[in-house]
């Protein structure tokens, strides 16, 4: 048996976000990560590879 990901992103919102739609939105996958507007989600997304992706949640922790 095989397991493979899902056909496009999975997208989720923080749990902080509370009920709104104002926040952004994260896709990850084992390439890195993407992430999006979720009040917008056709204007486009930012996609990081694994050693940005990594650099931005350090950055965003600090």
């Amino acid at each position: 048996m095989t397991v493979s990901e899902p056909a496009g992103p999975v997208w989720r919102k923080s749990s902080h976000s509370g009920a709104g739609n104002d926040c952004v939105e994260i896709a990850l996958a084992h390439t890195g990560a993407s992430v999006r507007d979720s009040k917008n989600p056709e204007a486009g997304m930012l996609r990081f590879g694994t050693a940005g992706w990594a650099t931005f949640i350090d950055a965003a922790r600090r």
